[in-house]
Order: C-alpha cells, then structure tokens, then sequence
C-alpha cells in the first residue's frame, strides 16, 4: 500500500512479501537454510525444473533485497557461492513455520510430498 506523501512508502508486510515473492525465492532460500552454502549448480540442482535465466533473476532479485550473499571467486573456471545473510538468517524461523503449515495443510489437503527432499 502506497502513502501519498511518497511514492517509495509501503507498508512491512508488503517490504517483506516483495523481498520473497515469487515461485523460486522461497526455495532458494530454504535450500540455502538447510546447506549453508551452495553453488549455482548445486541450487539448480535441487530446485529441478528452474530455467537458468529464472534462477539467476532470482538469485539477484534475493542479493538486492539483502537476503543472499554472492562471492566470486578469482579462479578459471569461474566459482561462484551463495549463502545467506544476517537478514536472511533472520527468515529461517519464518521458513521453517510454512514448512510445518505446508506439512500440516498437505495432509488435511491429502497432497503427499517428498520428505526427503526437503
């Protein structure tokens, strides 16, 4: 919801929506939760059917909202790693709630999922 005295005011909720929404961010930030550090391949790995041009919009929106971190490595070939910020850390609590409604709901909804996986 936008102020009128400024273009740039919204209200927390939707600062802290913007920053995570989307199909992927979500799972990129619960795999990063779980793995503490993960390279590129690795995060594409885990998400399965993510294009790369979707993974790498996510992994930059999720760096300019302060939620990951990426450091670049000075090798050939390049190395690349991602982890999660201190803001980011502060999510995990959060994740872990929507995982255990996600869990509860599946089952009241009968929708089976893949426990190892996640």
């Amino acid at each position: 919801m936008k102020n009128e005295n400024s273009k740039n005011t919204k209200c927390p909720f939707g600062i802290a929506i913007d920053s995570i929404n989307g199909k992927w961010k979500g799972h990129v930030l619960w795999h990063l939760s779980k793995h503490e550090v993960l390279r590129y391949g690795e995060i594409q790995k885990l998400l399965g059917k993510i294009t790369q041009k979707m993974l790498t919009q996510s992994l930059r929106e999720l760096e300019s909202s302060k939620l990951v971190n990426r450091k670049v490595y000075p090798v050939v070939p390049p190395k690349v790693e991602y982890t999660l910020t201190e803001h980011g850390k502060n999510l995990i609590p959060i994740l872990l709630q929507l995982y255990q409604w996600g869990e509860y709901l599946s089952k009241e909804l009968g929708i089976e999922f893949e426990k190892e996986k996640y």
